[in-house]
């Protein structure tokens, strides 16, 4: 596949997917030891679609995600080890060991944080893109979401909001078909789309295929653009989760989806096509030094997060809400 992107950017993205899936994978061959004690929502078949924002984020924008936030943590610069530790539950993980998988705060690198409720991570998006607005900052806010986020109402009062605010905010929808165990189909319209309805209220909406790298680079080249004229956009991907909704494991046993069109996004890995590519001639080289460095760092984390401690019993009532009246 010939690519839009120079060879840089495409190292790059590589380079974080391949971390991403790796990592994933990792925590899933782990998981059954019993050491990691909180659910987990691994992103494994939706890795690059966060890589690609990668390249037009940085350190000052902010972002907050959802319950399925490993490949969101690490593509905004969050630390590995600070994530495999606060999976374990231990105190020099990212949230101090208290939050989990799910619930991943990390201010070092504008990682706000992520939400187990459903469409939680919209409103507190369209807050901080309002503080950006009301600072006259030049940084964005990155708000993902799934496909079963639109089905709430503050969805609605979020997008109405920002439209009429005008607010610096990119909606990233990443849609992988299922609430859980329950197909697209069951649970909207048949026959609409969720990017045309959202553009029916105001907005610049855009939908891709999250499997084809020039035409998600496309549309997140787009970030540049808000950053320049603020103002908010939704972005709606086509991906896939190849695992179970949460856990380490495949459910497909469970026939709740077509087990072929599984099989036919993992033939289509995009990371399998991008290898590919930057593998052709003497570059393999480049390619097999990216994942030797990824493999250590991964083994690095795990065994960081291994040998950390616990968070002592005085941090049970630390960073807690307070009610002095």
């Amino acid at each position: 596949m010939v690519y839009s992107l120079n060879k840089k950017d495409l190292i790059k993205i590589y380079s974080l997917a391949h971390l991403i899936r790796n990592c994933e994978e990792k925590i899933a061959s782990e998981y059954h030891k019993g050491e990691m004690r909180c659910p987990t929502h691994l992103s494994i078949g939706q890795e690059l679609v966060p890589s690609v924002i990668s390249l037009y984020t940085n350190k000052q924008d902010y972002v907050v995600s959802t319950h399925r936030a490993h490949a969101h943590y690490l593509a905004k610069g969050g630390s590995l080890k600070k994530m495999i530790a606060e999976i374990y539950g231990k105190k020099n993980g990212c949230s101090g060991g208290k939050g989990g998988s799910m619930h991943l705060v990390d201010n070092s690198c504008g990682f706000v944080g992520t939400s187990a409720i459903v469409a939680n991570s919209i409103p507190l998006g369209v807050g901080l893109s309002m503080s950006i607005k009301l600072n006259k900052s030049q940084n964005v806010c990155i708000t993902y979401l799934g496909d079963g986020a639109v089905e709430e109402g503050v969805f609605y009062e979020s997008i109405n909001f920002a439209v009429i605010k005008n607010l610096p905010i990119i909606f990233i929808c990443e849609n992988n078909l299922f609430s859980v165990y329950s197909n697209l189909t069951v649970r909207q319209p048949i026959k609409r789309e969720i990017y045309r309805m959202v553009k029916g209220m105001g907005i610049d909406s855009f939908k891709c295929n999250g499997y084809n790298l020039n035409s998600t680079n496309k549309l997140l080249k787009k970030i540049s653009y808000i950053r320049k004229k603020p103002q908010p956009l939704f972005l709606e991907f086509e991906t896939y989760r190849w695992r179970e909704h949460c856990g380490p494991n495949y459910d497909d046993d469970l026939d709740y989806r077509n087990p072929n069109l599984l099989k036919k996004k993992i033939q289509n890995d995009p990371l399998l096509n991008l290898k590919k590519t930057l593998s052709k001639g003497n570059n393999y080289k480049i390619v097999d030094e990216i994942e030797s460095q990824n493999m250590k760092y991964i083994k690095e984390a795990f065994q960081f997060a291994k040998k950390s401690k616990f968070p002592s019993k005085k941090s049970l009532t630390s960073n807690l809400y307070k009610n002095y009246a």
